[in-house]
C-alpha cells in the first residue's frame, strides 16, 4: 500500500495512533465495563489534509474531506487484546525518512480507552469490528511525495508506507 496525497492537497500531515478494535456490539457502555468490549489493537496512521481542514474550519464546515480521503487511515494487523499487557503504557512512534518525528506513550493520552468507549458508545452503537483511534503524540507534521513513513506501537506492530501523489485514473 502507498499513502496517497489527494489531488488539490498542498499540506498532508501524519498522526500515528493506537487503534482499539471493538469485539462485540454495545451502546451506552459504562467505563467500568468498556475493556470487555475490546477484542484487540492495531497501529493506525491518521493522515490529515491540513490545508483542507483549515479551509473547512474558516467556513464552519465539517472536516470530513480532510480526514476521509482514500488512504487517510492506514491500519496494521490485528493484535489480540490478550497479547498486549497494558494498552495504557505503550510507546507510540513515527519516523519520516528514518528521522524521528513523533514519540510518546499511551499513558499520556488525554482520555484512556474506557472513557473513549464510554463517550463514543453514548453517541452511537458500537459494532463488532469498529475501530476507535486514541490520539496522537506531539510532533504531527507534514509529509511530501517521495518520503517514507514508518510508524509503530510497541507490542502492537509497525507500518511502513511510501508517500505518493494520487494518480488520476
Amino acid at each position: 500500500m502507498k499513502l496517497e496525497i489527494p489531488p488539490g492537497c498542498k499540506e498532508l500531515h501524519h498522526e500515528v495512533e493506537l487503534a482499539v478494535i471493538i469485539g462485540k456490539k454495545g451502546r451506552d457502555i459504562p467505563a467500568s465495563q468498556a475493556m470487555s468490549y475490546v477484542s484487540g489493537y492495531t497501529v493506525a496512521l491518521d493522515m490529515t489534509a491540513r490545508d483542507w481542514q483549515e479551509e473547512a474550519k474558516k467556513k464552519g464546515l465539517p472536516w470530513d474531506a480532510a480526514k476521509g480521503f482514500d488512504t487517510s487511515c492506514a491500519l496494521g494487523s490485528f493484535v489480540e487484546k490478550s497479547k498486549v499487557a497494558d494498552p495504557h503504557n505503550l510507546t507510540v512512534w513515527l519516523k519520516v525518512d528514518g528521522e524521528s518525528k513523533q514519540s510518546g506513550n499511551t499513558k499520556q493520552m488525554i482520555f484512556q480507552i474506557p472513557q473513549l468507549i464510554e463517550h463514543v458508545s453514548s453517541i452511537m452503537t458500537l459494532e463488532e469490528g469498529d475501530i476507535i483511534l486514541t490520539g496522537t503524540p506531539s510532533g504531527v507534521g507534514p509529509v511530501r511525495a517521495g518520503q517514507i513513513i514508518t510508524a509503530g506501537v510497541d507490542s502492537v506492530g509497525e507500518l511502513e508506507f511510501p508517500v505518493i501523489h494520487r494518480a488520476k485514473l
